[in-house]
């Protein structure tokens, strides 16, 4: 069953929303050659507790697995569900930080892939096309829509430049608990999929590889990365379908403002 969300309960939404925001902005403030994912991970919880919130990562639970840290983070041929651990980011690093909060009863959940320092054009291209799949995407989560037309307008916008989309991986409902339904799979024939209602809560959630599509789970039985060893780019945001466009409750507002006062002026291609 997908569950509507009322205005009341996409307020308190939007509260949580805003705090992964936050939470993902002092991670931007953070981020630097040199500096360990553990490090990372550990400033991220004390800022999500420090504001009374409840990070959502931390003891979920897959296939009877429990994810141990508060925050996924993945580092260039890694695609997602990076466990966080004594690695050092380096310069010409890109990192996907993908962050959840629990707070007042619901989940919030977001996404940013970071460049370190000098990165090679052609990847923060990958990372632009990304991040504009996942805004045209959203344009497409409006009342009387189909789930698919979100899936398709990402598809179309990354594979016309050459990228590919993971099919094992999509986005998903999100509300008192962390996953709900409808999953949001990044492809898909527009048309098809459930109609948009008023009051869906959705995380959409592109994950889009600079090579082949095809994935690998490490060792450690959670962080998946590119087969071909090929970079990969993640962004997030969790919205809610109204009766106008789409109301994206996650923000960038913060990271971004991070990123242009300790990292200058932000690469051209990752405004938006």
């Amino acid at each position: 069953m997908i569950y509507s969300k009322t205005e009341e309960e996409i307020a308190l939404m939007r509260k949580s929303c805003l705090l992964v925001g936050k939470t993902i902005a002092e991670i931007a403030r953070a981020l630097r050659p040199g500096i360990t994912t553990a490090s990372l991970d550990k400033l991220a919880e004390e800022f999500i507790r420090d504001h009374s919130g409840v990070p959502s990562f931390k003891g979920y639970v897959v296939h009877g697995k429990t994810y141990p840290y508060s925050t996924c983070i993945s580092c260039n041929d890694e695609v997602v569900h990076g466990m966080p651990g004594p690695r050092v980011i380096v310069e010409g690093d890109i990192v996907s930080f993908d962050c959840g909060v629990y707070l007042n009863g619901y989940h919030g959940d977001s996404a940013y892939t970071f460049p370190i320092g000098e990165v090679n054009p052609s990847i923060l291209t990958l990372l632009r096309v990304t991040k504009e799949s996942l805004m045209l995407g959203i344009e497409k989560a409006v009342l009387g829509n189909r789930l698919l037309d979100i899936s398709s307008a990402i598809q179309t916008h990354v594979e016309s430049h050459g990228y590919s989309v993971v099919r094992e991986l999509v986005g998903h409902g999100i509300g008192r608990q962390l996953h709900e339904k409808p999953e949001v799979p990044n492809y898909g024939k527009k048309g098809n999929g459930v109609v948009l209602k008023s009051g869906f809560t959705l995380a959409i959630e592109p994950m889009i590889n600079k090579g082949h599509k095809e994935i690998i789970t490490a060792k450690d039985g959670w962080t998946v990365a590119t087969k071909d060893h090929q970079p990969s780019a993640h962004y997030e945001h969790t919205i809610a379908i109204t009766s106008g466009k789409a109301d994206i409750l996650t923000t960038f507002e913060y990271i971004e403002a991070v990123r242009n006062e300790y990292i200058g002026t932000l690469q051209p291609e990752l405004h938006g």
